[in-house]
């Protein structure tokens, strides 16, 4: 492994661990829930109604666990199952008020999350910092 890579390795596994993204049942900002429900309520969120193929693509998990994952949500009053009007032979998977109401504190948690992480930092590190976040992600994408 080049130096380069063992430098980023350490620091991205420091970074999950210290924001404790192993955790199962809580996500780094401190909410009481797990990351992919997390990430599920805020893809929803952001987008509005999905089906569950699309949703389960967008988080780039198997349609069965995320058919599992939509289950517990639905059954936490967060989300509902309605029909696609496009296409009778699937749902939709929307936030209900609660959920939207759980999406929307989950953001703002997050948002104040990565402000205070950002505090110390300046306008052209932040930039930077942004930047190379936004590479990586487009290379880890391209793996995949």
């Amino acid at each position: 492994m080049s130096p380069d890579a063992e430098r980023v390795h350490r620091s991205f596994v420091g970074v999950v661990r210290a924001l404790g993204l192993i955790r199962p049942d809580t996500t780094p900002c401190g909410q009481p829930m797990s990351l992919t429900k997390a990430h599920a309520l805020s893809e929803l969120l952001d987008t509005g109604p999905l089906t569950q193929q699309v949703l389960a693509d967008r988080l780039r998990l198997q349609k069965s666990t995320v058919s599992r994952l939509v289950d517990q949500l639905e059954k936490a009053g967060s989300v509902e199952r309605a029909p696609n009007p496009d296409d009778r032979r699937s749902v939709l998977i929307a936030l209900t008020d609660q959920g939207r109401r759980r999406a929307e504190t989950l953001r703002r948690a997050q948002t104040d999350l990565f402000a205070r992480l950002l505090a110390d930092s300046s306008a052209d590190e932040r930039r930077r910092l942004v930047d190379a976040l936004d590479r990586l992600e487009r290379a880890a994408r391209a793996l995949s």
